[in-house]
């Protein structure tokens, strides 16, 4: 079974348009390349060509990629119920061995941006976390040991 990819309204309009845009614009442009490169004369020795032909391959693999994702997704609905903590849920958590506290909102694996705080669903820290309520624990596996969160709040 293909895996669902969770996009937000805003993720999946942005992926639409730069699919559109490769396959409208870069492909031409990519295809004029590799035409200007074969005036070049010989294909074996011919750096120009061997770079437009790398570029149409990176292009593809790219439209592939989007293509798969844009025919298996689901749209993180944006009026859930925020008592409990879901995909597209931004979460306030407290750690309990230190009482740092942070905010982290919780994306699905495409919007994933650790610096940014947008932390995976399919993360240790985005599994540990789902389904909880405000005033849960929450334990994720780190590397350095477990993890002890409180729930502090839920908010979109």
């Amino acid at each position: 079974m293909a895996k669902l990819f969770k996009l937000t309204r805003e993720k999946f309009e942005e992926l639409q348009s730069e699919l559109d845009y490769l396959k409208t614009v870069r492909e031409k442009e990519v295809a004029e390349l590799i035409k200007e490169a074969r005036s070049f004369g010989d294909l074996s020795e011919n750096s120009e060509y061997d770079e437009a032909k790398n570029e149409q391959g990176k292009l593809y693999a790219r439209i592939g990629e989007l293509e798969s994702i844009l025919g298996n997704y689901e749209i993180i609905d944006e009026l859930m119920d925020v008592s409990i903590v879901r995909t597209g849920s931004r979460v306030m958590v407290r750690d309990t061995s230190d009482g740092s506290e942070g905010e982290y909102y919780i994306v699905g694996s495409t919007e994933a941006d650790p610096m940014e705080n947008r932390i995976s669903d399919e993360s240790p820290f985005g599994k540990a976390v789902l389904g909880k309520t405000i005033g849960d624990l929450a334990t994720v596996d780190a590397p350095a040991g477990q993890i002890v969160y409180e729930i502090l709040d839920i908010a979109l």
